[in-house]
């Protein structure tokens, strides 16, 4: 084999294409070439999916001394673009360092080059980079693009980062510039309205420069919206903004219908289930489900897992990986390559785990790859997306009066919607001194995420702590912004701030075994607690809860419908007041629940995991059929 040939074969260039590919590159090499053409044949490599080839291009027609300064910048930044693209972000690196030695005002080149450092995990230098571009004096050089743009670009992409980092003051500060410059990005309103939750910065909705309230309003995400109100109507609303401008509408037919998804799904009798999330890690929705995998009944059932999940190296991450039958990890495919896959692999019923939370890939659903997609845990909420039909559900959680706003069926399961691992790990048991709790007062808790709480449920927190003296309320310390604001907004309500004491992050067994320590967990509203709620149940401490009219804002209710506590659901603020100030007042009643918890809790229908797995089967097993026939 000659070394063209060779170099065709490592570069997956098609037999049918590698005549023309050798030209092209023969005549990059020997200065032939003009750059308008260059640039078309790279381009027509890259959408036949073949970026190394065009990478190759690139490289060979720079190797060539005598092209204009211009022409060569051009060319480098286009070379290093679809290094990027095929993940060679070092040379990727090298190559816009070129760009940026012939032109060092180059704006493009350096928006692309933090991208480049980021995907290094080099996060200052990646910064470094943007803030090259924003905060550059006097002109820069922008190829084709309005500098503008890139300004607000380069703000957003570190506001980003400078987010992913939990840098949550300096990404808010980043997002009021970019939208003091440009005050109609509703992405960038979307991230400053729940960065500002995350902070327990109240109220939410602060309006700046052009950036009105109304707007904010509508740019807010329905994560965000979730934990702003449990009007089923609103929520209803931002999942709709969502679907308008973010999803597909595929023109052809379901991929579920090709006779090639047909013939695999009539292959071996099994009815398929494929999981599709980006969370089999260690996350909540992974911490909830690695038994549900594991116990599916392997007679009837094959198990997929569509996976984009972080490799976090986690003793849970191996279990998820070993609790299915076939992973198939699709984080370097396309959405539509992706849903072939499903469609091909002959899915009979595909569980979408993500709905519209972080990292969702919804567009993998809207080419309906399995004739059955159902929506699950990851997002208790209608989610609107085309080709999700159905909702895992009961009757607590999706009320008739809900269901008006609700693009899915409900798949009601008799007790409750969520299954739960009890294998979990629990650490060993600690003290109240070792976390800086009082021995004799009576210790409300809520580990909650800081997003989850609002100005209305923290104020009837420092009610309740009013109500029970010298109680104290022991709080998740997500970042140094909330527990600062927290405090004032304690001092504010006359709650001397000594009062809140926070709890550091830990590992997930001590986190589970630090339950045992407070008298009554207190749920936030309307974003209820589910994984967590499931967790101090487990451990055998009560959680009080309010619920509302949504399927989120009614998730522990359920919990504590299926466990037995009824009497811990409440349905006005009032209500949860009282009730919570009644316990505090009388620890007895306190621990009794932990009593019936710790008799009868792990033996009620909540746990019964196998039951739970059965009755989920039973139903896709039905709707299976139903499609087969």
């Amino acid at each position: 084999m000659d070394l063209a040939s060779n170099r065709m074969q490592q570069l997956s260039v098609p037999a049918e294409l590698a005549p023309e590919w050798a030209q092209w590159i023969q005549r990059a090499r020997d200065g032939s070439l003009p750059l308008p053409e260059l640039m078309d044949r790279a381009n027509f490599l890259q959408n036949r999916q073949l970026g190394q080839a065009a990478a190759a291009l690139y490289e060979a027609w720079l190797g060539v001394d005598g092209h204009p300064p211009a022409s060569r910048l051009v060319a480098l930044y286009n070379w290093g673009t679809v290094l990027g693209n095929v993940q060679q972000h070092q040379q990727a690196e090298q190559v816009y360092h070129q760009a940026l030695a012939i032109s060092p005002t180059f704006a493009q080149a350096r928006l692309n080059l933090g991208h480049q450092l980021e995907h290094q995990q080099r996060v200052e230098e990646a910064l470094a980079a943007w803030r090259g571009v924003y905060d550059h004096e006097g002109p820069m050089e922008a190829l084709g693009a309005d500098l503008l743009g890139l300004r607000t670009h380069a703000l957003n992409n570190a506001a980003r980062l400078l987010e992913l980092q939990r840098r949550y003051e300096e990404s808010e500060a980043l997002m009021v510039r970019s939208l003091t410059l440009k005050p109609d990005q509703t992405d960038v309103m979307q991230h400053y309205v729940h960065i500002r939750q995350k902070q327990c910065k109240w109220p939410v909705y602060q309006p700046f420069g052009e950036v009105t309230h109304n707007a904010l309003l509508l740019a807010t995400s329905l994560l965000a919206t979730l934990s702003a109100t449990d009007d089923p109507a609103l929520q209803m609303g931002a999942a709709q903004r969502f679907v308008l401008e973010k999803v597909t509408r595929p023109k052809e037919a379901p991929l579920w219908r090709h006779p090639a998804s047909v013939a695999a799904r009539q292959q071996g009798g099994k009815i398929r289930i494929g999981y599709l999330s980006g969370d089999l890690c260690m996350h909540a929705v992974g911490l909830l489900t690695a038994e549900l995998y594991e116990l599916h009944d392997r007679e009837k059932f094959e198990v997929h897992a569509f996976c984009w999940s972080r490799e976090d190296g986690t003793p849970l991450r191996r279990r998820l990986l070993q609790s299915f039958d076939k992973v198939w990890r699709i984080n370097a495919m396309d959405d539509t390559n992706a849903a072939k896959l499903i469609a091909q692999t002959g899915i009979d019923v595909l569980v979408d785990l993500q709905g519209l939370t972080s990292g969702a890939r919804p567009n993998i659903l809207a080419y309906r790859a399995a004739p059955v997609q159902v929506s699950y845990l990851g997002l208790p909420a209608t989610s609107l997306l085309p080709g999700v039909d159905w909702i895992i559900a009961d009757r607590f959680v999706m009320p008739p009066e809900y269901l008006p706003y609700c693009s899915e069926t409900p798949i009601y399961l008799p007790h409750c919607y969520q299954v739960s691992d009890r294998r979990r790990e629990v650490g060993a048991p600690p003290t109240r001194a070792q976390y800086e709790l009082p021995e004799d007062a009576f210790v409300f808790c809520s580990f909650n995420n800081n997003h989850k709480m609002n100005a209305e449920m923290f104020g009837a927190w420092m009610r309740i702590l009013r109500g029970v003296p010298g109680s104290v309320l022991w709080l998740l310390a997500d970042n140094e912004w909330a527990k600062a604001n927290l405090r004032r907004e304690a001092e504010a309500a006359g709650v001397d701030a000594a009062r809140l004491i926070f709890a550091p992050r830990v590992a997930p067994p001590d986190y589970l075994a630090r339950f045992t320590l407070p008298d009554l967990v207190l749920d936030t509203f309307p974003y209820n607690a589910g994984t967590t709620a499931s967790d101090c149940l487990w451990m055998g401490t009560p959680i009080l809860t309010r619920s509302g009219r949504s399927y989120i804002s009614r998730m522990c209710g359920s919990l504590l419908t299926a466990v037995g506590l009824p009497d811990l659901i409440t349905f006005s603020l009032q209500e949860y007041e009282e009730r919570a100030i009644q316990i505090g007042r009388n620890p007895g009643r306190a621990r009794s629940y932990k009593r019936y918890l710790r008799d009868e809790g792990r033996n009620s229908e909540l746990f019964n995991v196998p039951q739970i797995v059965r009755d989920i089967e039973r139903e896709f097993e039905q709707l299976t059929l139903a499609h087969r026939a």
